[in-house]
């Protein structure tokens, strides 16, 4: 009897095996159908000239470059790419066409900004054009195979394949398919298909807080790609083809709240010009729909704004002083008013627990000298002006320096605004109106000391009755016993000190920091973050601690140098790492916000440039020298301020294109200082730049 279940098993697993055997054969031949079918109109794309980064020709963070892939999208000559292929700016296009003998030129016709999409245009006819799949059919789990080119010798051999599955829709604020088959450069601009060969999008990198046209590079081959539905594309096609560039379209508002998940879209700046300003949509009134689809925070927003271009038309509904509005045609534009951060012109004192800011400084011709405030003055309150014939706005009582510059941050230049101060000499208490202005592109000399009352670790009085106010409960003495348990727990928590050497034990990655000796818990510090020249990787820790050391005691702050994980320099994937690092000194350490600094030379500057505005939630000073921006910079936020220390030796090779990021972070009214060291090629600092640039950190919390 055992016998025979042995054998009956024995015949089912070897039939079980044939079974799946022939179900993987089927599959295969399934696939390799697939993609024969599109293969002709998946084309090798291969370029020539521009540079090889984002920056300087020589090293940077690198960028697209070698044989990839595009889409044939019109049977005259119109194929579709990813805008990543293009990011080096190449001089020479060429196009290899399955079937087709020779290379064929090709030309820039357009881009689409927004999805980072590029049309090229060859001089060919009759070429084969796709079947999209429509959106409708697309759905979560359906096999997806991703395309590419860019490993094949010959067009005529099929194209490279990985197999998945769709994993999301409506990706990347509404506008990409999210796939599970891997997705790099190889085939970033080829076809990702259906397992019957219709085209489901266009393989694109893409990331949720990047969008730039290497924004989303350090995902590929994770298991997370993403591809432009090409129904979409050809929805534009016609547009592309006239030869207009497509920008995301802008309703031009603020949030109040950076809280992107839990609150409410209360609309905190309105930006001059911006279809929300020509539509009469106002500062407090609260976004509850657009085309007719709910927004309940601010992720929403995006997820409906995202797939929308300028000149489109939208519905918006919002709620103002409890009752329903409809603005019924919003037509977004592509660009608004650049935004000027909004100066007073003084600095604060740091570490102080009282209500209110304390003048350190005054900055000379500034709103706040023009209304003669004095350092040791107090400032308790502010508030806009209000509009001939409307009512007075209440005056908001300050927390502290944060809560003052995020109030005035709201505001633009050329607003008027009241303050409420309390004289240092004889106490009165005075209103002022000032007008706002942009920062200015100059420095002070030198800014007075102490700058700090250090108290950083003392609670904050809080104002009576505001959300802040948390009563507490006077704590009894501390028995004799208890006092030496604290002394015993104090012993145990006294910070490192001096050059360090620290690994972070879930990434692997390594950085040195330097901590001062005369570093005290209740002084917040400033944090520079130094990132290295290329193969200088933790091995300049003693030379920059050597040039730093004094600055460091003298400014009060701390540097850290992170290591790059490859020989060739800086890549835009260890962004996370390098905020990894600085979020791990956040524990540690007391540190400012506020002055929080990437600093680097040559490669390191570049990914200066590049770490600052793509964590802007932590970056808000960049200083660089030997470094060029490379790219077009984003746009300058409201609630997030970024400013900039440029440095270039006049011998540099580079010179000129480390020149012109100055004019380019202007256009977008960043401030920007910029110095050009007369004799000096590719050398580190002087020492007289070096304390400029320490005064310049020093007052990056301006407000």
């Amino acid at each position: 009897m055992i016998r025979y279940a042995i054998s009956f098993l024995s015949l089912f697993l070897v039939a079980f095996s044939a079974f799946a055997q022939d179900l993987n054969e089927k599959n295969e031949q399934t696939m390799k159908a697939a993609a024969a079918k599109v293969a002709p109109s998946v084309v090798k794309i291969e370029t020539a000239g521009g540079t090889d980064s984002a920056g300087a020709p020589a090293g940077g963070v690198r960028k697209g470059r070698g044989p990839t892939t595009g889409v044939i999208v019109a049977a005259d000559g119109y194929i579709l790419t990813s805008a990543f292929n293009f990011a080096n700016k190449p001089s020479d296009i060429f196009i290899t066409i399955p079937g087709r003998p020779a290379r064929l030129v090709a030309k820039v016709i357009a881009n689409d900004t927004t999805r980072m999409l590029t049309l090229l245009k060859v001089d060919a006819k009759e070429l084969p054009v796709p079947v999209a799949v429509k959106n409708a059919e697309l759905q979560v789990g359906q096999w997806s195979l991703a395309l590419g080119r860019a490993l094949m010798p010959e067009a005529d051999t099929p194209p490279s394949m990985s197999a998945g599955i769709i994993s999301a829709l409506g990706r990347i604020s509404g506008k990409a398919i999210q796939t599970d088959a891997k997705v790099s450069p190889v085939n970033y601009g080829g076809p990702l298909i259906a397992i019957d060969g219709r085209i489901q999008g266009i393989l694109v990198p893409a990331s949720p807080r990047g969008e730039a046209e290497t924004a989303g590079v350090e995902w590929y081959d994770s298991g997370i790609g993403f591809a432009i539905p090409l129904e979409d594309i050809f929805a534009i096609l016609p547009k592309l083809r006239e030869g207009k560039d497509l920008r995301r379209g802008l309703i031009g508002i603020t949030s109040q709240s950076q809280e992107l998940y839990l609150d409410d879209v209360v609309v905190g700046r309105v930006n001059a010009d911006s279809a929300a300003a020509k539509a009469g949509i106002k500062v407090g009134d609260k976004v509850v729909s657009i085309d007719g689809k709910l927004v309940a925070n601010y992720t929403q927003l995006m997820h409906i704004m995202g797939p929308k271009y300028e000149g489109d038309t939208v519905s918006i509904k919002v709620i103002r002083d409890s009752k329903e509005m409809e603005f019924p045609t919003v037509k977004l534009s592509g660009a608004v008013t650049a935004f000027a951060n909004p100066f007073i012109g003084i600095l604060p004192m740091r570490d102080d627990p009282e209500l209110g800011v304390e003048i350190r400084f005054v900055f000379p011709q500034s709103p706040a000298e023009e209304a003669g405030l004095k350092p040791g003055d107090r400032i308790l309150k502010i508030a806009p002006v209000g509009s001939p014939g409307q009512p007075v706005p209440p005056m908001a009582a300050i927390q502290g320096r944060m809560q003052m510059s995020t109030i005035v941050n709201k505001f633009a230049a050329g607003d008027e605004v009241k303050i409420e101060v309390k004289r240092k000499d004889g106490g009165k208490t005075e209103t002022k109106t000032l007008r706002l202005t942009a920062v200015p592109e100059t420095l002070p000399v030198a800014l007075p000391l102490p700058s700090t009352f250090e108290k950083a670790l003392d609670k904050p009085k809080t104002i009576a009755g505001g959300p802040m106010a948390v009563p507490v409960k006077p704590k009894d003495p501390p028995k004799a016993d208890e006092k030496k348990e604290d002394k015993k727990d104090e012993d145990k928590k006294e910070p490192e000190l001096g050059l360090l050497k620290r690994k972070n034990a879930t990434l692997g990655r390594e950085y040195w920091m330097f901590v001062p000796l005369n570093y005290k818990p209740n002084i917040s510090h400033g944090l520079i973050v130094w990132l290295h020249p290329l193969g200088k990787g933790g091995k300049d820790a003693d030379d920059m601690v050597k040039i730093w050391r004094p600055f460091l005691e003298d400014f009060h702050y701390i540097m850290i140098g992170p290591k790059a994980q490859s020989n060739d320099g800086w890549v835009a994937s260890e962004t996370e790492g390098v905020v990894q690092d600085v979020k791990e000194v956040f524990g540690q350490y007391t540190i400012d916000r506020s002055r929080v600094v990437a600093h680097g030379m040559g490669v390191g500057g570049q990914m200066c440039f590049y770490l600052g505005f793509n964590a802007r939630d932590t970056i808000r000073g960049v200083a660089t020298t030997g470094a060029s921006l490379g790219t077009q910079p984003k746009d300058n936020l409201p609630n997030q301020p970024l400013s900039f220390y440029i440095v270039g030796g006049e011998k540099d090779p580079a010179i000129k294109t480390i020149a012109e990021s100055k004019p380019a972070l202007i256009d977008k009214r960043f401030p920007v200082i910029y110095r050009q060291l007369k004799d000096f090629g590719k050398e580190y600092m002087l020492q007289e730049t070096l304390l400029e640039l320490c005064v310049w950190i020093d007052s990056l919390d301006k407000i």
